[in-house]
């Protein structure tokens, strides 16, 4: 399938499932239901947020007491403080939120909390700790496995070498961060290993980590490996390589681990490894309605990541049905 096709199906994806769990919402509502949870969602049209808000959804289809209403940011800072500011005037009993940057929802999540309204921040955090809980994977620790693999595949402790492209994510986000510094807490012990670029950032999207890899491959004549902060920037290097004949010369790192992305993509050999980073949708809907309940809740919830290689990819595809 071509980038532009699969471009297209992710957004009409994302756009269904938005729509669905609007329409869902409202017809609970019609019904009577208790809780009304707001989620504000950063965009809608990359793949592991579109999974996102297929948990997030899937999960209120379990509990009739609630109306979940989901807003799409578009990617823009500006249009998710709206849509947050508009579920606080809709006065939600919750809300969830999953920002773009951190220093730009901070003012926004402030004025959700000083409402009185509890707020269940969502894989990036912001800069308060004000909010009721934080769910979401730990990116440092995620970083730290991605580097000690690296570490491994270009020769191990000690004896690493090889000129290493890191494709950085968001450089407002906090998760970015913690994926780099977690990395480079193995990489950096090795002094064999070398650093191509200087915090060149893809905005986590396959078209931007493209071109950044182009032009990395059109100025190194060697390149070893790639660290992607997710799998579409990390595919997106290797189609790049691949394009030019290179991509058998380089071993490709991602995180995110879909199934039908990140594993897929490990199976067919296209990346080397990708390590799980699960959406918190579920499970930050599931504590939303526990503190609702008048059930504690704790302050962080730290969901688990796993290692997928070609080794266990295949097995973890047929037990999802791909």
């Amino acid at each position: 399938m071509k980038r532009r096709d699969m471009l297209k199906l992710a957004t009409f994806a994302a756009a269904l499932l938005t729509t669905t769990a609007l329409f869902s919402s409202n017809h609970a509502f019609a019904d009577g239901k208790k809780w009304k949870i707001g989620f504000s969602q950063v965009t809608t049209i990359e793949p592991w947020r579109a999974q996102f808000n297929k948990d997030i959804i899937a999960e209120a289809a379990k509990h009739p007491e609630v109306e979940l209403i989901i807003t799409d940011g578009e990617d823009k800072t500006e249009k998710q403080v709206a849509d947050v500011e508009n579920l606080i005037r809709q006065e939600v009993d919750a809300l969830l939120v999953s920002p773009k940057e951190s220093a730009g929802l901070t003012g926004v999540v402030q004025q959700a909390i000083d409402a009185k309204i509890p707020v269940f921040v969502l894989d990036r955090n912001v800069d308060t700790k004000d909010y009721t809980q934080f769910v979401g994977g730990d990116n440092a620790l995620i970083g730290r496995a991605a580097g000690e693999y690296a570490v491994e595949l270009l020769g191990g402790k000690g004896k690493a070498a090889g000129n290493v492209v890191e494709i950085w994510g968001g450089m407002g986000t906090q998760p970015a961060h913690d994926r780099h510094d977690g990395f480079h807490e193995f990489t950096d012990k090795e002094p064999g290993i070398k650093y191509l670029l200087d915090q060149q950032s893809g905005d986590w999207k396959q078209d931007q980590a493209y071109n950044i890899m182009a032009n990395a491959l059109k100025t190194n004549e060697k390149i070893d490996l790639v660290y992607g902060h997710n799998d579409p920037m990390a595919y997106g290097a290797y189609l790049a390589a691949k394009d030019v004949g290179r991509e058998k010369d380089i071993k490709f790192i991602g995180i995110d681990g879909l199934p039908n992305e990140g594993v897929q993509m490990v199976n067919k050999g296209e990346l080397t490894a990708t390590f799980t980073y699960v959406t918190p949708g579920a499970e930050g809907l599931r504590q939303a309605i526990k503190f609702l309940n008048g059930e504690k809740v704790e302050k962080t919830i730290t969901l688990p990541t796993e290692r997928i290689t070609k080794e266990n990819a295949a097995k973890i595809l047929k037990d999802n049905g791909l």
